[in-house]
């Protein structure tokens, strides 16, 4: 905090501090005696009207009183990961965004528009990185348009908690009616220690099977479907056989790109689960991956997935960055959260 010449805290941080990376602490009610203050990092997406909007690094949006502030600084950026591959945002959204290519695409500036009839919402969302090169409420419309003439809800993903992430689009969106229907995390980690692991009985194809597809967690999947599921510059199916007759007892997928190694679609039969199948699928990928030339690692996981967070964690993953997909609802009210969007609950192993 911030400490006046004579030993007072100050406020000082403005509205002219919106878009910065700030900490404040400011005064709580109806609290135990001594606990009367609470200090709040994040970036300062707005200041209106005498409240002031901090966006934490998982995209929880606090409300603070101007009122109630005790004292406020504005703080560096987040510092970079110490464990683990280095990266940046835009390196990381790009190459997660080639692991699940749409079948059609547009741009709007700098903007992506995705789409690939609905399946997943990765490859059915604006990726804004960058200018849209029009004002944001008539890129707005264009990508309400875009997506409304091909029978799709409009999704925008974004994210939150590294440098360069999008909390004042974030803020802007719900602003205009925006809803958040989905969070999860992109966690990174060396690739080495994965495939140092052992990795008995997995097959690996270059296509999903029908094998592969009967334990994958979407049935019926259309061609454009699997094209996505093959997208990507050197796409990896893992398999691990069930018994005879049986659908396989686990499955992965992975995208080698350049040093990066994608992993998704890690799943388990539930007869097979605490057996260590997840890391072995992963395993067997990784090896793979290594001897295409990468080095590094990333997956996206559910916030509420214990399970596969707790793997990952093992593994020496770790969070970079929180993203989220924020969906036009003209009735915020009405927002229910049940369009396909490829991060169904299933699998506790299952990278999304």
């Amino acid at each position: 905090m911030e400490i006046s010449a004579s030993g007072g805290l100050e406020v000082r941080i403005t509205g002219a501090d919106v878009g910065k990376r700030v900490s404040v602490r400011r005064m709580i009610d109806d609290v135990a005696e001594g606990e009367k203050f609470t200090d709040t990092v994040g970036v300062l997406t707005s200041w209106d009207n005498g409240v002031l909007q901090i966006t934490r690094r998982t995209g929880e949006r606090v409300q603070i009183a101007e009122s109630l502030l005790v004292a406020g600084k504005v703080v560096p950026s987040a510092p970079a990961r110490r464990r683990g591959p280095a990266a940046s945002y835009e390196e990381l959204a790009r190459v997660s965004a080639r692991a699940w290519r749409p079948v059609e695409s547009e741009r709007l500036g700098e903007w992506e528009l995705r789409a690939a009839s609905g399946f997943t919402r990765r490859a059915n969302s604006v990726l804004p990185i960058g200018d849209p090169g029009v004002p944001l409420d008539e890129a707005l419309t264009r990508v309400r348009d875009w997506y409304a003439a091909r029978d799709l809800p409009a999704y925008i993903q974004t994210a939150t908690g590294a440098e360069g992430t999008q909390e004042l689009l974030c803020a802007e969106l719900e602003a205009r009616g925006w809803v958040r229907e989905v969070t999860a995390e992109l966690w990174i980690g060396s690739l080495a220690p994965v495939g140092d692991r052992e990795a008995p009985g997995v097959v690996l194809s270059r296509e999903a099977d029908d094998a592969w597809l009967d334990r994958y967690q979407r049935k019926g999947l259309s061609d454009v479907a699997l094209k996505v599921l093959g997208s990507g510059p050197s796409v990896w199916f893992a398999t691990v056989p069930g018994a005879e007759g049986e659908p396989p007892a686990a499955i992965g997928r992975c995208v080698v790109d350049g040093r990066w190694a994608g992993f998704a679609a890690v799943e388990v039969d539930p007869a097979h689960r605490r057996q260590g199948l997840a890391t072995t699928v992963m395993a067997a990928l990784a090896r793979r991956a290594l001897d295409e030339g990468a080095s590094a690692a990333w997956l996206q996981v559910e916030e509420e997935n214990a399970g596969a967070r707790a793997l990952y964690a093992g593994m020496g993953f770790g969070a970079h960055h929180a993203y989220h997909h924020y969906r036009w609802v003209p009735d915020a009210g009405a927002a229910s959260g049940t369009a396909d969007g490829g991060f169904g609950a299933g699998d506790p192993y299952r990278s999304v």
